[in-house]
């Protein structure tokens, strides 16, 4: 039988499905998580296997994390609070989970290394595609790649939306963007989660544990935290056409993203688990194909048999990129890994699921909007 794994933030989104997944292949499973009422708002969630072992605790609490690594060999670290506009205003939140809850981790499975005298099998660290900032691009008009920072405000406030070309001022064209791209940080959120990922590679190589990191691009999928309004863009939207509402869209819909069905990240979560040629690595987890957010607007009401349009709304949000799309290469070659649903048959699915969800208390678009207007983040 495979060892044990220990998933923290393990009764969430991404953490459930690939808790499901890891009973089927026969690892016995458990899962710390502090069950935070913005994502679980009814308490332990229904769809939870009883065949994971769930413990109520707390990554920032030291005693809870060494009560739930006794007997595991393999740690998957997914606990985090998630959202890009929120973390602007809830900066001490965002640092103490993300940051601090993964120094508690990691200073507990020291300690344990030292007391058992052997480390883990594996450690694996969720990360972000939200550290790229802009993506990669390419200038048509010069012919080469450039390096593109964050828009300035004053071309926001003009409504011009595209990324320009420093040297010629041509708009830029986006490319896929690979893992060795430097980091851009434009905001709380995209910080912890380089400096989680820098964290756990940095303890890996002192301490001799192999740890790799996922960069997950932007992830759907059935039990999305409908409760939770800084949850995943697919879901935000299927929330406002499941209330009669037309989808709000920033700026003119034209950005590009990279859906990711949950299934398959959980299949490279597995993939990283068990793979040698993972360790030490950092890898792309994404589809490898991008949309603009209008679009996605429109499919996911096509999903839901809605024929509400996505409203544009030509505002913008502080911290968003322009386009971010993904290059897979290294998880291909290296994991192993192949991305298999594709985005219908994935909207498909979050439609009917969502369709069961609809006496649970949803969340809107508008109140996460009106905190980010209060704290000037949008425009």
């Amino acid at each position: 039988m495979p060892g044990r794994v220990l998933i923290t933030g393990g009764a969430g989104f991404l953490g459930s499905h690939l808790c499901d997944r890891l009973l089927r292949a026969g690892y016995p499973v458990r899962l710390l998580d502090c069950l935070d009422p913005q994502v679980h708002c009814q308490g332990p969630p229904s769809y939870l296997s009883p065949e994971a072992e769930l413990r109520v605790g707390n990554v920032l609490r030291a005693a809870d994390v060494e009560a739930a690594l006794e007997g595991v060999e393999f740690v998957v670290h997914f606990a985090a609070v998630v959202g890009v506009g929120q973390s602007l205003y809830q900066i001490t939140r965002y640092n103490e989970i993300n940051l601090q809850g993964t120094a508690v981790l990691l200073e507990t499975l020291l300690h344990r290394q030292r007391r058992l005298g052997s480390g883990l099998a594996r450690l694996l660290v969720a990360g972000s595609m939200s550290i790229y900032g802009e993506g990669r691009y390419w200038c048509r008009v010069c012919a080469r790649p450039r390096e593109a920072g964050s828009r300035p405000l004053t071309q926001l406030r003009r409504k011009r939306w595209e990324m320009l070309c420093p040297s010629c001022g041509a708009e830029l064209a986006p490319r896929p963007t690979d893992e060795t791209k430097v980091p851009q940080l434009a905001s709380i959120y995209a910080l912890t989660k380089y400096m989680q990922e820098e964290m756990c590679r940095l303890f890996g190589r002192t301490y001799e544990v192999p740890t790799v990191a996922l960069r997950f691009f932007n992830t759907y999928g059935p039990r999305q935290a409908l409760s939770n309004p800084y949850t995943g863009v697919a879901a935000v939207f299927a929330n406002e056409l499941l209330a009669g509402r037309r989808p709000q869209v920033f700026e003119d819909g034209g950005q590009r993203r990279d859906l990711v069905s949950v299934h398959d990240v959980a299949a490279a979560c597995q993939l990283a688990l068990e793979s040698e040629a993972a360790v030490g690595g950092v890898f792309n987890i994404a589809s490898g194909e991008s949309l603009t957010v209008a679009e996605l607007a429109r499919r996911m009401a096509w999903a839901l048999g809605s024929d509400l349009a996505p409203a544009i709304s030509a505002r913008f949000r502080l911290g968003d990129a322009r386009h971010c799309v993904a290059d897979i290469t290294a998880a291909r070659t290296r994991l192993g890994y192949t991305p298999r649903v594709a985005l219908a048959e994935g909207l498909r699915e979050l439609a009917a699921w969502l369709a069961e969800q609809r006496r649970r208390p949803l969340t809107t678009q508008a109140r996460a909007n009106e905190e980010l207007l209060a704290f000037g983040l949008t425009g």
